[in-house]
Formats: C-alpha cells, sequence, structure tokens
C-alpha cells in the first residue's frame, strides 16, 4: 500500500492556495475596497504560515508571518492595495511558491521583496489611519467569554487545543477552565475525540477579529460562543455549527446530538472530495476501454447464439459498462477555467513589460474538457495569448490616434459546439495585415506571387516553422517560433485553428477540440471491404444517396437537404477501395463548427462504444483519420477525423460554388 507523502501532500494544497492567492490579488487590483476579497487573501495567508510551520518549513512560515503582518493593515483600513502594492504582492507569492518548492532556496530576495511591501505599505497609510489615537489601555478593555468545543476529528488532524490557549493568551490576559461536562463513561471514551470544551475569560476590547484567525482551519465545523461578560445576552460568533451549552447563549437551545452523530457527519463531509493521482485515473480509463472491447465482442458472439441466458448476461454488461464509461469520463472532465486562471498573471506582467494598459475578461469556465486536453493546451494558449497582447493591441497612443480606447482588450472564452469545445482568444487590436503575411509568405519561399488563396488559407500561413512578420527581435517574439507549436499541438489533439479577423478591429483565434480523446460513441459504416467509425457526436443525420445520381460519378458535388446545399465526399474515392459501387449507398452528414458535408457510404452498421488507439508515427500523415478502434471480432476499424472531412468539403465548396445540386 502507498503512504502518501506528507510533504508532498503540503506542496500540492499550497499550490492550490497559491493560486487562490494570485487570483484574490489580481482581483484586488481591479476592486481594491472589496473587503471580501481582502479577507480571503489574508486567510490564504494564515493557511500556508499555519500548514507551512506545522510541516517544517520553517522559512516559508517566517516569510508569509511578515507578509500577512503587513498586509493585514489593508483589512484595517490603514493602507489601500494599490498597484505596486498588488505588483510586489506578487513577487511575495512567487518567493512564497520558490521556498515550498526549493526549501533550501536563497532568502535574500525575500528580504527586499518585503522591505519594498513595508515601504509600499508605510507610504499609501491614509493621513486620518496614521492620526487615529491608540485603542485605550487595558483599564479600558472589556471582559468576554469565549467557550468552545473542538470537531470530533481535531486532533486526528493534529490540532494541539493547548497551543490554541496559548494564542488566545496573546490576544489579552485570560482565565482558562476545562469544560468536563461531556466526558463519557470509561468504557465507550474514544481517546481520539476532544471530549473536553474550555471556557476562556479575555480583557480585550473587541477579540472577534482575533478569535477569528485562531479558529480559521476549525470554525466551520467547531462550536464556540463569544459573550461579554457582563452581559447577560451572549454573541454567536460566525459561524457556530451548534450552540455551546453555555448558560449565556442567546440562542434556542437545541437537543445535542450524540458525539458518534457528529463523528459520522464530518467523515461523510470530509469525504465528499478525495485527492486521486492522475496517474491513476490513466490507468482505470485504460482498464473501461479494455472493458469496453471484451464487452463488444461479448454482444457479438451473443447475437449469434440463441441462447435468451446469454443475450440477457450480455445486455446487462452493456448497461453497466456504458455507466462506468460515463462515470469514468466526468471523473476526467476539468472546468477548463482552472485553466483560464494561469493566464491572468501572464496578462498582468505582460501589460506591466509591453506599457500597454489592458482589460483581460474571461467566459466560459464552466466548461469542461478531459484533464489531458487540459494539460496539452497551456502551452498553445499561452502563445496565442502572448501574440494577442504583443502583435494585436496597439499602443495606448496609437489606440487613442484611432478613436479607441486607450486600454486594451483581451478575452478568452469557451463553449460547447456539438461534439466539440471552441475556445476563443480575441483581441480588439490592428488585425491581421494580409498584404504583409503574403508578402513574407513569398519571401520566405512558402507560396508564388501567383498562388490564388483564400482569405483563411492566407492566414494559416503564420503557422508555417519560422514564419515572423516582427520587424525587430524582442523578448517576447519575432524569432518565428511559436505558432508552429501550437499549430502541431493542436493537430495532435485531432483539434483545428481558424483565424478571423477585421483590420482595424481586432482578431479572433477560435481552437476547435473534442470533448476527450479516450472513448466515444461512434457509427460504424462500411466503405468496400472496410470498416469505419465516424463519431457519432458529429453526426447530424442520414440519407439515402438519392436516384438519378451516378454511383460511378467522381468529384465531389452538393446535395439539397431542406433547402441547402450540402457538398458530399464519395468515401469510395477518397479511400482508393477499388472495389464496384453497390447501390442503395447511403450518405451521412457530419458538421464540425459551422461546416457540414456528406460522406457516401456503402453501409451503415449500427452504433457502438468507440475506444480511440493512437495512430503510429508511420500513419500520423493520414489526416482524414484521427485514430483507430478494435471491433468486437478483433478486427482494426480507423475512426474518421471529421474536422479535417469537412475542411475539405469546405474547400470544395469556396472554390466551386457553382456546384451542381442533386
Amino acid at each position: 500500500m502507498n503512504i502518501p507523502d506528507p510533504v508532498e501532500t503540503f506542496r500540492q494544497e499550497a499550490r492550490e492556495l497559491l493560486d487562490q492567492l494570485e487570483a484574490g490579488l489580481l482581483d484586488l487590483e481591479q476592486d481594491p475596497s472589496n473587503a471580501d476579497l481582502v479577507n480571503s487573501t489574508f486567510r490564504a495567508l494564515h493557511t500556508i504560515k499555519g500548514s507551512g510551520a506545522m510541516f517544517g518549513f520553517v522559512a516559508v512560515a517566517e516569510f508569509v508571518h511578515e507578509f500577512e503582518t503587513t498586509f493585514d493593515r489593508i483589512r484595517k483600513g490603514q493602507s489601500r492595495a494599490d498597484t505596486a502594492l498588488i505588483r510586489v504582492a506578487l513577487d511575495a507569492k512567487d518567493h512564497i511558491h520558490l521556498l515550498i518548492e526549493s526549501p533550501h532556496a536563497e532568502i535574500g530576495a525575500g528580504e527586499k521583496i518585503l522591505a519594498s511591501l513595508h515601504a509600499i505599505m508605510e507610504g499609501s497609510a491614509p493621513a486620518e489611519a496614521a492620526a487615529t489615537p491608540e485603542p485605550p489601555a487595558s483599564g479600558a478593555e472589556r471582559k468576554w467569554r469565549l467557550e468552545f468545543y473542538l470537531p470530533p476529528d481535531a486532533l486526528l488532524h493534529g490540532t494541539n487545543p493547548l497551543l490554541l490557549l496559548e494564542e488566545l493568551a496573546q490576544i489579552g490576559p485570560v482565565s482558562v477552565t476545562a469544560l468536563t461536562g461531556r466526558i463519557p463513561a470509561l468504557d465507550v471514551l474514544d481517546p481520539e475525540i476532544p471530549h473536553i470544551g474550555w471556557r476562556v475569560d479575555i480583557e480585550a476590547d473587541d477579540p472577534a477579529a482575533a478569535i477569528d484567525d485562531v479558529f480559521l482551519f476549525l470554525r466551520d465545523t467547531m462550536e464556540l460562543t463569544l459573550a461579554p461578560l457582563e452581559d447577560s445576552v451572549s454573541i454567536p460568533h460566525e459561524p457556530p455549527a451548534e450552540p455551546a451549552e453555555s448558560p449565556r447563549s442567546a440562542r434556542p437551545s437545541t437537543p445535542r446530538r450524540p458525539d458518534n452523530d457528529r463523528s459520522d457527519t464530518v467523515e461523510r463531509t470530509a469525504a465528499t472530495s478525495l485527492r486521486v493521482p492522475a496517474e491513476r485515473l490513466d490507468e482505470l480509463m485504460d482498464r473501461v476501454g479494455e472493458l469496453v472491447i471484451a464487452q463488444a465482442r461479448l454482444s457479438q458472439i451473443a447475437g449469434l447464439s440463441s441462447d435468451g441466458a446469454l443475450k440477457t448476461v450480455a445486455e446487462e454488461l452493456e448497461r453497466l459498462s456504458s455507466g462506468l464509461r460515463d462515470t469514468t469520463m466526468g471523473i476526467r472532465m476539468v472546468p477548463i477555467g482552472t485553466l483560464f486562471n494561469r493566464f491572468r498573471r501572464l496578462v498582468h506582467d505582460l501589460a506591466g513589460e509591453l506599457g500597454k494598459p489592458m482589460e483581460f475578461i474571461t467566459s466560459g469556465e464552466d466548461t469542461e474538457l478531459d484533464k489531458t486536453m487540459i494539460e496539452r493546451l497551456a502551452d498553445p494558449l499561452v502563445h496565442l495569448i502572448r501574440n494577442a497582447v504583443d502583435h494585436g493591441l496597439e499602443s495606448a497612443d496609437k489606440r487613442l490616434a484611432k478613436g479607441k480606447p486607450a486600454k486594451g482588450k483581451v478575452q478568452l472564452s469557451a463553449v460547447y459546439s456539438g461534439a466539440e469545445v471552441a475556445i476563443s482568444i480575441s483581441d480588439d487590436g490592428a488585425g491581421l495585415d494580409a498584404a504583409r503575411i503574403r508578402a513574407k509568405a513569398e519571401e520566405n519561399g512558402l507560396i508564388t506571387p501567383d498562388t490564388k488563396l483564400t482569405d483563411q488559407e492566407l492566414y494559416q500561413l503564420i503557422f508555417a516553422p519560422g514564419f515572423s512578420t516582427a520587424g525587430t527581435v524582442t523578448s517576447l517574439s519575432g524569432r518565428g517560433v511559436g505558432m508552429d507549436v501550437v499549430k502541431r499541438t493542436i493537430d495532435g489533439l485531432r483539434g483545428t485553428i481558424d483565424l478571423a479577423t477585421v483590420p482595424g478591429v481586432g482578431t479572433t483565434a477560435t481552437l476547435r477540440l473534442p470533448l476527450t480523446l479516450a472513448i466515444i460513441d461512434g457509427m460504424l459504416v462500411r466503405v468496400g471491404n472496410g470498416r469505419y467509425t465516424i463519431p457519432l457526436a458529429a453526426v447530424e443525420e442520414c440519407v439515402e444517396l438519392p436516384e438519378g445520381i451516378d454511383a460511378q460519378g467522381s468529384g465531389r458535388n452538393f446535395l439539397d437537404i431542406r433547402g441547402t446545399l450540402v457538398p458530399y465526399l464519395r468515401l469510395r474515392e477518397v479511400f482508393d477501395t477499388g472495389t464496384p459501387a453497390e447501390p442503395h449507398q447511403k450518405v451521412v452528414i457530419v458538421s464540425s463548427g459551422e461546416g457540414r458535408v456528406g460522406l457516401v457510404v456503402d453501409q451503415i452498421i449500427g452504433n457502438n462504444q468507440t475506444v480511440t488507439k493512437q495512430l503510429s508515427k508511420l500513419h500520423s500523415n493520414l489526416k482524414s483519420f484521427s485514430g483507430a478502434t478494435i471491433l468486437g471480432d478483433g478486427t482494426v476499424a480507423l475512426i474518421l477525423d471529421t474536422a479535417h472531412l469537412v475542411a475539405s468539403g469546405q474547400a470544395y465548396v469556396d472554390r466551386n460554388i457553382g456546384g451542381r445540386a442533386a
């Protein structure tokens, strides 16, 4: 049994907290007066500090403590989160990440960051805050009574009640009393559950915020009340799980559940989320794929048998494997917002580096993609966003001269589009210069002066290796590397890239990607002696090839589908089967994005679950196929790349608008 490394677990959780911290800082820059953002950012720092100290990351705890102390002034309204402060705070977040990933890293940079942070905070302190008199001495402070019971799993998670009491003692003079009324009989006592409660009388002006910090990790599941000691009505401390058994509680008393019931509730809550290594999900997906293949084999055998019991078992197994497939796929699906959030910092830093004020907008963060797709999309999107900022957006002066707002706009969005997800990167910059692209392509020998290209074909040239229209080489662009990598990566994901531009208005790059690469529903068809699978999500409808059309006809033609001309491809000719045409051919209408094409096949065999197997490198140049699958009889069927076939049909439309209708 593999026991998780607690230090690595801390690192994983710290990465998530640092992502939250970065997002909070970037949001705070846009809305400095948002108290919720200030508090959530402070809580992230407090959690990192506490966890770091617990797991031996002393340098992390000490650095974050200074960062947290300085940032606490924003919470108290003594300083303002301006752009300069956010920039240094982001550097501090990067340094925390470095200390966590490399505990022996040089700490000198951290001291400089904290010095800059202190200087900015001191310089931004409001005059009225500086003139505010100090709180009255302890003689004028009030006395408060705090009563609390820790959650049943607190000891198991490493919580030490004595350390909590020591932190409370730092708020002001305290008097501590143990509450032993809940200790059960010895024969039923569970030593792992904290049965003892605590009554703490504190002398302080208003300790609520400080108590919040002490119980930051526990307050959602513990019992806690806070009341002025001289009053008869208690003030429930946010957010008590249940009223404590105190005569001063103003909340209606309710029967307290037994401790074992509370423990069960906490365990169920903790079990709602589970961290699983990605490798285990990949292995699970492989096993499900093999199960689907075995189930297809059993279904085929059952179909040839007259044994009713065998047919029943085959149908039940098909139902179960289909459900298991859907569940496993659901586990692998990840909201694309987890990827989008990474680019906010990128755009923020690029704006400062290039001196271009800009607004970064995201939408469709809830759109889900397979985790493998998410991982492989990061680099292509980085290149496209950098390209939009560097090449697309003009400087503030040029934008104002053109009547545009000084602040540019970059938008990243994702939407479902049939069997695909469309991810768009848009800017409101100058747009693509077709003449300049063509001149550069001719200079590089990619095309000749007399080559005729559509606008889309011309724009696609920017994805050629070494292609760049930049006049000078900078740290961001000019070497012609990056866009060809984008193209190769998207092709490897069986996706496409479309470019649309309006001179002076902006450019939009749209990536169209399949929802998953693992298991899909497919339609099995026969063309000649070969069998092929068409992704079922791309299929719109199936029709008969109309009589009167020469089955031996060559080339591409059009069908009239309810008043709309749809080009169709004879797969017999595309695949060069060499077999005679059969009567009563079928046309499968498939779509990709806004395009549609009909695929002429000899027979539609039926639907099946298709386990995608990647083609070898020797077959990577077969653009009509996106992979292969193993059928129930053990033979192989190639999976058609509908996006490529639709693009082929659309290219024919662009060149032959006058084609004849059938």
